[in-house]
């Protein structure tokens, strides 16, 4: 006999836990994000979400598993993460979101791809111009 942990009970309206067939919950679980990352940059958003892809594709191994033209949610072994972009006049505020905690492996990768983005037109950032994978050149 399966029992359901429910908050309420679609079909009796019991609280707690339910037994009867086909009760389920009605309440569904939201999933979970664990760390939200936000950073403006002068880069525009296609462009965001491209290296996002690219450089996650390249270091981990993840995969899209979702897309349209303000968001890329990328998924592997390590979690899932999606990317945002929303325009705001000269910036573009890049939102990201992982399923893992802020010193896993993927969260790692994330932060680092924010750190290469440009906060204004003209700034150097990148990998070429970075030293030893930092995001600012030396001065």
């Amino acid at each position: 006999m399966v029992r359901y942990r429910v908050a309420l009970c679609k079909s009796c309206r019991t609280l707690d836990y339910c037994d009867r067939p086909g009760s389920a919950p009605a309440l569904e679980q939201p999933r979970r994000e664990t760390m939200k990352y936000e950073r403006l940059t002068a880069m525009p958003g296609r462009d965001v979400l491209r290296m996002a892809e690219q450089l996650l594709t390249e270091r981990l191994p993840a995969s899209k598993i979702a897309e349209d033209g303000h968001s890329i949610s990328l998924s592997g072994g390590d979690g899932t993460v999606t990317f945002s972009v929303h325009r705001h006049g000269m910036e573009t505020v890049v939102e990201a979101a992982t399923d893992q905690v802020r010193t896993s492996r993927l969260d790692t990768e994330v932060q680092y791809i924010l750190t290469l983005l440009p906060y204004q037109p003209g700034d150097a950032k990148g990998r070429e111009d970075s030293p030893a994978g930092l995001s600012r050149a030396s001065r």
